[in-house]
């Protein structure tokens, strides 16, 4: 995979305050409010900005050498023109060498497993019936109802595979 670009991480920066001003944003990735709050606070946040915020993403330390990626999303418009794919290279080039793997958990979905995928990631395990469980609402994506957890790796270590 190519690294992002120099001039890419001008264009990345982390929010460190007042992270709810993206909510529009983090709520097209996780249509729950109370499940971002969950994790926001903790997380650490990033935002894509080209004339304007195109992405963010949020990753937590989950222990044992495992950075998750919460939530990502991009605005609707510029979806599909690179900027999740250039948000998966930041991470992976940024925590190289402090976490062994990058994961993401996601639902059975058309749209996103096969994004992951294609940026490297391998199906790890799943968590059943998560959504219906933690959520207050069915969740739907590409038509399909969401009810399992999907967990996706990506190892950050060249020798690694992920587990």
């Amino acid at each position: 995979m190519s690294r992002y670009l120099p001039e890419d991480q001008q264009r990345i920066r982390e929010i460190k305050e007042n992270k709810k001003q993206y909510m529009e944003l983090l709520l097209l990735a996780d249509e729950q409010e109370d499940m971002i709050e969950r994790y926001l606070e903790r997380g650490r946040m990033y935002v894509l900005d080209d004339n304007g915020i195109k992405a963010e993403c949020v990753v937590t330390d989950e222990g044992d050498g495992i950075l998750e990626i919460k939530n990502l999303a991009v605005t609707p418009g510029f979806q599909r023109r690179g900027y999740g794919r250039q948000m998966i290279r930041f991470l992976a080039d940024t925590y190289s060498g402090r976490y062994d793997v990058l994961q993401a958990g996601t639902g059975d979905s058309p749209l996103t497993l096969p994004f992951y995928e294609s940026c490297g990631f391998q199906r790890s395990h799943v968590v059943k019936g998560f959504f219906t469980k933690y959520y207050d609402h069915p969740i739907y994506e590409g038509g399909r109802q969401l009810i399992d957890m999907i967990y996706l790796r990506k190892s950050l270590t060249a020798e690694k595979d992920p587990e």
